[in-house]
C-alpha cells in the first residue's frame, strides 16, 4: 500500500481549484540500481478525480511521467463541504483512493 495522495481543492467564484500529488515512485523500467540491473517498470497508469460522483478529471500515464506526480487543476461548480476524491492504479494493479472536504 502507498502514502496517501496529498489533496487539496478550494472553492471559489464558482470555480474548485484541485491540487494533488499521487505518492509513487514512478520507476521507468531503464534506471539501474547498484548492481547494475534494471530495475523493473513501475508506474501509475490511470487516474480519476470525482467531485459528487462525478468525473472531472482522468488521465492515462506512462513511463515518462516523473516521481510523485502532481497536478493542479479547476472544474465550474462545486461548494465548500462537499467531498472530491482520487483514484489510481498502476502496472502492478495495486490502486488507491483518497478524499477530502473542499474549503
Amino acid at each position: 500500500m502507498s502514502n496517501p495522495t496529498r489533496i487539496r481543492a478550494t472553492a471559489k467564484d464558482g470555480l474548485t481549484e484541485v491540487r494533488l500529488m499521487m505518492q509513487h515512485e514512478m520507476e521507468n523500467g531503464r534506471r539501474k540500481d547498484e548492481a547494475g540491473n534494471l530495475v523493473p517498470a513501475w508506474y501509475i497508469t490511470d487516474m480519476q478525480v470525482k467531485h459528487q460522483g462525478r468525473t472531472v478529471l482522468s488521465g492515462q500515464f506512462g513511463t515518462s511521467v516523473s516521481k510523485n506526480p502532481y497536478l493542479i487543476f479547476r472544474f465550474q461548480g462545486g461548494n465548500k463541504g462537499e467531498r472530491v476524491s482520487v483514484a489510481w492504479t498502476d502496472n502492478r494493479g495495486d490502486s488507491r483512493e483518497d478524499q477530502t472536504v473542499i474549503d
